[in-house]
């Protein structure tokens, strides 16, 4: 599926709840 072809705007929100939900996990392994 073209995350970069057709909406910028999508990807770009893809790829930022992919980080937040990778930096949460690392916060909570940091946490507990």
């Amino acid at each position: 599926m073209g995350y970069y072809n057709g909406g910028d705007s999508k990807g770009s929100t893809f790829v930022l709840i992919v980080v937040l939900f990778i930096l949460l996990i690392i916060v909570g392994k940091a946490h507990f």
